[in-house]
């Protein structure tokens, strides 16, 4: 959205400034045109009155000319009333002088009085330029003043108002530019919250809730989903208040049912009885502790790898000194926060070590490592359990197999818990130097 807010303001500033740049560069032309042929008409005007003033020379004109010119752009020439040409003439020479219509003063030269005679201006186009010529009426005949301008001479100062120009248009352009990031920063930020919100609440998170700034339909957006996660909230909390509640109810018929079994004459029925009880019971409880977990943990469970591997290294070790076993623990700096609580966790890891226990000879060392490393391309923890036993047998993994006779649940845990955090389980059995099991587990 916002890529196609800029381009949309680029296009429709573009266009606007071309509407504008283009006739007022036409208009910069014209203009400069039109002073370059003034100055160069009011400077043949006065070459004109200085030829015509008195009965000049060649040589006083050719002098003039020569001053003039170091003043005046363009290529000065005259071309006197014996069709000698003086000066610079242009490509193509000067034009043939026509009399000036009008009156003369009496015929001796040196009582003439008032102004000389001269034409109107006159343009020619020459190749590389414009030529101003104006006819003079002198003593000798009449002559023509011509005053030739290249194109680049023509149009001189034009380049720095163009600069000017495409400084201005390019200056508009960013601060439109500038404007549209801004509105589309102003509009993307509450949907990409809004976004992040939603994928928070799609993984758990139902204490997410979306921004309600910004414009009016992106607010609308946002308090519609934080009102779904509530309603979402107030849903899951009923249902496992329901199922707690429903827990509870159960231990009253339970309670009466363990003092019946009790009561019963055949103590040898009854034992049996009572421990089918007691698992019953066991679950029930299981239950409860489920169903409360949230308020304990919150609603995305987390912890600290580092601290719960440490404990539960410190909780196995007397049994491992207990059987000549050396434990090696690599642990990193904590913390390592992992999508799992701390119960969880430590489940899968009492499991992870048992399998050591139980699927290897005493004396047999181990070592576990943790690690942090990209999971699911997000930070995580991969934790190591290796031995140097003789390797974990293929299907172990598997929930119900076994080598030993157990239930082969143990894996099982460890890769529900795993799999719970975005992770994995991974066996590496029967390795040269025995087995490992490696668990990564995604950051909250």
């Amino acid at each position: 959205m916002r890529r196609r807010i800029l381009l949309l303001s680029v296009g429709m500033t573009t266009l606007v400034v071309l509407a504008f740049a283009v006739p007022l560069t036409i208009l910069l032309r014209n203009a400069a045109e039109e002073e370059s042929l003034k100055a160069a008409s009011y400077t043949a005007k006065n070459v004109a009155y200085y030829v015509g003033d008195q009965n000049r020379t060649a040589a006083d004109i050719k002098a003039y000319i020569d001053g003039v010119k170091n003043d005046a752009p363009g290529r000065i020439s005259v071309r006197l009333a014996d069709g000698t040409t003086l000066g610079d003439p242009p490509p193509g020479g000067v034009a043939a002088p026509k009399p000036v219509p009008g009156e003369h003063g009496d015929d001796d030269g040196d009582d003439r009085r008032g102004p000389p005679k001269i034409s109107d201006t006159s343009t020619r186009t020459v190749a590389g330029g414009i030529a101003t010529e104006i006819d003079v009426d002198t003593h000798a005949g009449p002559a023509s003043v011509c005053l030739f301008l290249t194109s680049d001479e023509l149009y001189e100062g034009l380049l720095p108002r163009i600069l000017f120009l495409l400084a201005g248009s390019l200056l508009v352009l960013l601060l439109s530019i500038l404007g549209a990031e801004f509105v589309s920063r102003r509009l993307a930020r509450p949907l990409e919250e809004t976004a992040r919100t939603a994928e928070r609440l799609a993984k758990g998170d139902v204490d997410a809730r979306a921004p309600t700034s910004g414009p009016a339909e992106v607010a609308k957006v946002g308090a519609a989903l934080n009102g779904l996660a509530d309603r979402i909230d107030e849903v899951i909390a009923v249902e496992r208040e329901a199922v707690a509640d429903l827990s509870h109810r159960l231990r009253t018929p339970l309670t009466a049912l363990r003092l019946q079994v009790e009561a019963l004459p055949d103590r040898e029925r009854a034992e049996e009885l009572n421990t089918q009880v007691n698992s019953l019971e066991r679950t029930l409880t299981a239950v409860i502790s489920a169903a409360r977990r949230p308020q304990r943990e919150g609603r995305v469970p987390h912890c600290d790898a580092v601290e719960v591997t440490r404990k539960r290294v410190a909780f196995w070790a007397p049994l491992f000194e207990d059987q000549g076993r050396e434990l090696v623990l690599d642990l990193p700096t904590p913390p390592a926060m992992v999508r799992s609580s701390a119960e969880d966790l430590g489940a899968a890891l009492d499991a992870l070590v048992e399998n050591v226990v139980a699927h290897t000879p005493d004396g047999t060392p181990a070592r576990i490592i943790l690690t942090r490393q990209p999971v699911g391309g997000s930070d995580g923890v991969l934790i190591v359990v290796a031995d140097e036993g003789p390797g974990i047998p293929l299907g172990a993994g598997e929930r119900g197999r076994s080598d030993r006779g157990s239930t082969g649940l143990g894996l099982d845990i460890a890769r529900r818990c795993a799999e719970a955090a975005d992770g994995r389980l991974t066996i590496h059995p029967n390795l040269p130097t025995g087995s490992s099991v490696h668990l990564t587990l995604a950051a909250p």
